[in-house]
């Protein structure tokens, strides 16, 4: 099965194609959120050198956030645009998850992206013989709430900081899109071969939205 991810959830452009869990070829673009313009000239780029086109992909992996909102809507319509073209499924892993799985040691992993005011997106993974377990759901919590969360509960347990939310303790801060499509093969497989419709994952109401918001709010006073 031949797989094409796409990342576009944060400054790095992200695009590769694996078969099955082995990576074909990747190609990367740090040139800050200027998504709409590189990621299709990228995917080009990508067909052009594996020698493949959109013909012979079977699977469309999307990142879905949490991340930049403008990235992932992105990177979601393009999974959606190729899919409605040519009928292929698609299905979508979260940012959480692809940070997780950059962890290939046994047990407890903090998976966490800074979200700006001493805030971020977290998730709690338990990595057993190769299988990745939700322990605690995606969510936005501030920095504190998430150290009193596990000081609580998994106080006994020896974790892992993945990701860039909890700076002092977190170890490797890269989204991987190699990951994201191992990530979605497993997902697709135990989903039996059936794709989704996939939609970002928004954890906060983006900033345009918030102040819309308080804008509706002050006219009520």
């Amino acid at each position: 099965m031949k797989i094409l991810c796409i990342d576009t959830s944060s400054n790095l452009c992200s695009v590769a194609i694996l078969e099955d869990t082995t990576l074909i070829k990747k190609l990367e673009l740090n040139n800050g959120l200027t998504h709409s313009e590189t990621l299709m000239p990228l995917i080009q780029q990508l067909f052009k050198e594996s020698k493949l086109s959109l013909k012979d992909i079977d699977l469309l992996v999307s990142d879905i956030g949490p991340g930049s909102f403008t990235g992932i809507r992105i990177g979601v319509s393009t999974c959606k645009a190729f899919s409605d073209i040519l009928n292929i499924p698609c299905i979508g892993i979260n940012s959480l998850d692809i940070l997780a799985h950059n962890i290939k040691s046994d047990g407890i992993i903090c998976s966490t992206i800074d979200c700006k005011n001493d805030n971020c997106y977290f998730a709690l993974y338990k990595l057993e013989n190769g299988n990745y377990t939700i322990l605690e759901e995606p969510c936005a919590k501030t920095i504190q709430e998430v150290l009193d969360l596990l000081n609580s509960k998994y106080s006994n347990e020896n974790i892992v900081f993945v990701g860039d939310g909890i700076a002092s303790k977190s170890t490797d801060c890269y989204l991987n899109v190699e990951n994201l499509g191992i990530a979605g093969f497993k997902k697709f497989i135990s989903n039996n071969n059936v794709g989704e419709e996939i939609l970002p994952l928004y954890l906060k109401k983006p900033q345009a939205q918030k102040q819309l918001e308080e804008k509706e709010l002050l006219k009520q006073i």
